[in-house]
């Protein structure tokens, strides 16, 4: 009986972890399909749709990149980042002045994607190891002065095969870059649902 429980745990963390690899490689090919389109950096407030909005398909920020990524997979994280917001309010940055959550625009935020993710994800190290950011992590970043910033770790490696390229979104659209190290590293996630 023993042996079998201990093969029963084996093949369930093995279908888990296939899984999970299956997810992170969507991800990644989700954020790679990105880089395909033209946008423009634009920070501006959208009165968008809920659920499943989305800014102007030809603009947008670093947190759009992943937003859109996830929303490839049937992951809306407008949606996701509201409902707990409406429930947990509390638990979120205050740094906006706020009193009440706002659709349009919260999902939008680093700070509040990375306390999301704190809670419904995996939070994974945050080191100098390269080999410690995979396919599918999402990092965020301090860029100083209290901006802040997120990409997606995809499948691609830089030239030096030393580690996995970022797509994200600084100021020249949706891009693939070689900027894991660029920044000070203050969030490092994994989220599939």
């Amino acid at each position: 009986m023993k042996k079998f429980i201990s093969l029963f745990i084996i093949v369930l963390l093995y279908q888990f972890g296939t899984a999970q690899n299956s997810f992170s490689e969507k991800l990644s090919d989700a954020g790679l399909e990105l880089t395909r389109q033209k946008v423009v950096y634009d920070p501006a407030y959208f009165s968008i749709a809920y659920p499943n909005g989305d800014v102007p398909a030809g603009k947008g920020v670093c947190t759009d990149v992943v937003i859109r990524a996830y929303r490839k997979l049937g992951i809306d994280l407008q949606k996701e980042v509201h409902e707990d917001m409406k429930e947990h309010f509390d638990k979120y940055p205050k740094i906006w002045g706020l009193s009440r959550p706002d659709t349009n625009i919260d999902h939008r935020r680093v700070p509040n994607l990375m306390v999301f993710f704190k809670r419904f994800g995996l939070v994974k190290p945050i080191s100098t190891k390269a080999s410690d950011y995979l396919p599918g992590d999402i990092v965020c970043w301090s860029l100083g002065g209290g901006l802040t910033h997120i990409g997606l770790v995809v499948n691609k490696r830089s030239s030096d095969g030393k580690r996995y390229l970022i797509v994200h979104n600084i100021g020249g659209g949706q891009v693939l870059a070689d900027c894991l190290f660029d920044y000070k590293i203050i969030g490092h996630y994994s989220y599939s649902k």
